[in-house]
């Protein structure tokens, strides 16, 4: 009984310090996006929902991306210097 206890106790200490370092990356990522151009913001407010650990990030920035011009909310000659400064930005939050 001691011993599970002992499993249980480590495991939510493991836990609770792995979501630590992933909060401050979002606050960095988004201190980050607050510099950006307005249309890299637009680019990174429609990608940060998607980006976890294990994610292409540059797939699913390419996409939004794509889906934003598509729609008319980008034009094409903005959409890859503004990609690839909100990648820079998003790769933080990883």
């Amino acid at each position: 009984m001691r011993r599970l206890f002992a499993l249980h106790a480590a495991a939510a200490a493991a836990l609770s310090m792995s979501v630590v370092p992933a909060a401050a990356d979002r606050a960095a990522a988004d201190a980050c996006a607050e510099r950006l151009s307005a249309e890299s913001k637009l680019i990174y407010a429609a990608t940060i929902g998607a980006v976890a650990p294990g994610t292409d990030l540059r797939e699913v920035v390419r996409s939004k991306t794509r889906s934003l011009v598509m729609g008319g909310k980008l034009s094409r000659s903005q959409a890859q210097p503004a990609a690839e400064a909100a990648g820079a930005c998003l790769k933080m939050a990883l």
